[in-house]
């Protein structure tokens, strides 16, 4: 059986990137046989497809960190042929072929079954980083946040974890304010619920204060660098600020003084490894109340196979707003 993958390859200082037709031989172990019907182009997939992105741990390599299709075959009985499901994180897309093939082969402890209340396609317009956003959210509720505590702050809420981080938070009756560097998005971030936006020069200038006033009742931050930074200056007392990515850098400058004269906590969020009954738990409420009203219409847009490419390089560059869907089914 013949299938379409795009294959990333490095030998030496040569890179490449293709699309190739592959055969069912070039699979690798792995108890179920996926027909994937939709995938989904994050900012690890990002750089995955880029020569210095440093998140490929061999090569050759079928890039995509999500998936979501129809169960071909399984050897494993929790899976039969026709099963819907759903695959995101563990190594998948970076030492395990991934999502941007038409045919895939996965681990069963990594093969989740679809949630109740999403189609293939929804999963996949969520993905990492609506499940990276929807931890967010439950980690902020775990630790004490309420509607009625004041504004929630998403950085970078444009990109996939932060669209569908407003759009979740507006719809559970927070009042959002959304940071973005895309001055062209604002009516954008207002039809997902954000009331209040601010760019991304307001969020990451530098300070020698090591608090400022009180503004944030909690925070989502897929940013990191000094944007975390200006998060924890200006954070509520007993505040929370759930930090999942690193676009706007790793190192942030800051001191103790929030941490322990305000009570401020950073929560730490990562959705590759999350232990699956955290993982079917966070799902079963993005087909519920989590699911962003309108997910199809207005955060998601779709591109094929031989789209992957330029959607990859304009993540990188900061162009790309939403979810954008790989459609291979």
């Amino acid at each position: 059986m013949g299938y379409r993958a795009i294959v990333v390859d490095k030998q030496g200082d040569a890179f490449t990137v293709a699309t190739k037709e592959l055969s069912e031989s070039d699979l690798p172990a792995g108890e179920v046989t996926i027909r994937v019907e939709w995938s989904s182009i994050n900012y690890k997939d990002g750089l995955a497809l880029s020569p210095n992105g440093r998140v490929l741990r061999s090569y050759p390599m079928v890039p995509g960190v999500d998936l979501a299709g129809t169960v071909a075959e399984s050897s494993d009985s929790r899976f039969s042929s026709g099963d819907k499901v759903v695959v995101t994180g563990y190594d998948v897309g970076v030492a395990h072929p991934g999502g941007f093939a038409e045919l895939a082969r996965i681990p069963a402890d990594w093969v989740m079954p679809l949630p109740e209340g999403l189609t293939t396609k929804e999963a996949m317009a969520l993905g990492t980083a609506g499940m990276t956003a929807a931890m967010s959210v439950e980690a902020l509720e775990h630790n004490g946040l309420r509607p009625d505590q004041g504004t929630v702050i998403v950085t970078g809420s444009t990109g996939g974890v932060g669209s569908t981080a407003v759009s979740m938070l507006a719809q559970l009756g927070y009042t959002v304010a959304g940071s973005t560097g895309k001055a062209t998005e604002h009516d954008f971030l207002r039809s997902l619920g954000a009331t209040e936006i601010l760019s991304r020069e307001d969020v990451s200038a530098e300070s020698n204060r090591p608090m400022e006033t009180e503004r944030w009742a909690g925070a989502v931050d897929p940013v990191g660098g000094a944007t975390t930074a200006y998060l924890i200056r200006t954070m509520k007392y007993g505040s929370s600020i759930a930090l999942s990515g690193l676009t706007g850098g790793n190192a942030v400058p800051t001191t103790v003084f929030p941490f322990i004269l305000r009570g401020v906590s950073l929560l730490g969020i990562d959705s590759v490894f999350c232990p699956m009954p955290k993982r079917q738990h966070v799902w079963a409420r993005m087909g519920r109340d989590l699911k962003p009203k309108g997910l199809l219409d207005s955060i998601a847009v779709e591109t094929d196979l031989d789209g992957v490419a330029a959607v990859c390089a304009d993540i990188l560059g900061g162009k790309v707003k939403g979810r954008t869907l790989v459609r291979l089914g």
